[in-house]
């Protein structure tokens, strides 16, 4: 991380700058990247291929909670760059981190750091740069990832045609249901919290199966702020509409136990998931099927591309009905 001089000043409360960087974030990076030293790190990209990038911030009170694991605040905090690049299609190259702090609590910056590299090791994302700082409003992360692919692979949100199927990865709702059971929204359940509270906190977006996607899906985007509100960027950018068969939503088998109507609610405008929503011919469904065996991951087919835009649904009780994209509002 490439030091900054202001931050000398919050000596005895955040400890001087390099010390953090030197005792949390100074881990070995590979030997064909320059990083962790120099003002800038160096990244290889390799012939043919084009760098893909995305930084998301996370704020305390409001894309977490106070009080959360920080080691699962570490891995989360990747978790959503990763899952940028998953919907690319994007193999994951290195990352950056920017962390602004109230003070400098050693127990829980280790405990981050252990969650992020964890994360990082695992995704081969090595962090190679940042920055930190003192913050008076709480704790501030800023995660920029960088990935490489080849461009006429890339998974784009304009590249849905009519007649494709869509798809999901993995399942959807425990995130939704577990931050509202911890905002008290509804009946405290600790069985209930215990089983979806690794979807809200420790996501694990699937990179690998992404990076198989390119030639075979034609749009593709990450399901962060609910599957209704981001499918419907992809129509918007394709110009194009949707029709979905609700009762083949993959609810996550945590909420079999709900109200049916919160389980759907949940499923279909329910954020934090960071799985894909992609579409791809009909004539790909075994060749994804079987990428999906590959990388142990549940993949669903749940409706339809149309020419018609707008999107509906339709469910075996009900015909085809006009759908609201609702989901989460950063701004709200």
């Amino acid at each position: 991380m490439a030091p900054s001089a202001a931050c000398a000043q919050y000596e005895g409360t955040l400890g001087i700058e390099f010390d953090l960087i030197a005792r949390y974030f100074s881990r070995p990076v590979p030997s064909r990247f320059l990083g962790g030293g120099d003002d800038c790190a160096l990244l290889p990209l390799a012939p043919g291929l084009q760098m893909a990038t995305s930084t998301d911030l996370l704020l305390e009170g409001r894309h977490f909670l106070s009080g959360t694991d920080p080691n699962a605040l570490g891995h989360k905090a990747l978790a959503v760059n990763l899952s940028d690049l998953a919907a690319m299609g994007a193999q994951p190259l290195a990352c950056v981190l920017g962390l602004s702090l109230p003070g400098a609590d050693h127990d829980w910056l280790a405990a981050f750091a252990d969650g992020f590299y964890a994360l990082a090791d695992a995704a081969q994302c090595p962090l190679v740069g940042g920055d930190t700082t003192r913050s008076p409003w709480g704790v501030v992360i800023s995660v920029t990832v960088f990935g490489q692919v080849d461009p006429a692979l890339a998974l784009r949100r304009d590249a849905a045609q009519a007649g494709d199927d869509i798809w999901v990865s993995g399942t959807l709702g425990a995130a939704y249901v577990a931050l509202r059971l911890l905002q008290g929204a509804l009946p405290a359940d600790p069985a209930l919290l215990a089983a979806t509270r690794p979807a809200l906190e420790r996501p694990l977006p699937p990179w690998q199966f992404a990076a198989r996607l390119g030639g075979v899906a034609h749009a593709a985007l990450d399901i962060s702020d609910g599957l209704a509100q981001d499918l419907g960027h992809i129509l918007d950018a394709s110009r194009c509409g949707a029709e979905l068969d609700l009762d083949a939503l993959p609810v996550d088998p945590a909420l079999r136990g709900l109200a049916p109507e919160l389980a759907r609610q949940a499923a279909l405008t329910g954020g934090d998931v960071y799985q894909l929503c992609f579409t791809a011919a009909p004539g790909q469904r075994d060749t994804i099927a079987g990428l999906a065996a590959q990388s142990s991951l549940p993949v669903t087919r749940i409706g339809r591309i149309v020419a018609r835009p707008g999107l509906f649904a339709r469910d075996a009780a009900s015909g085809l009905a006009a759908l609201s994209p609702a989901g989460f509002d950063h701004f709200s």
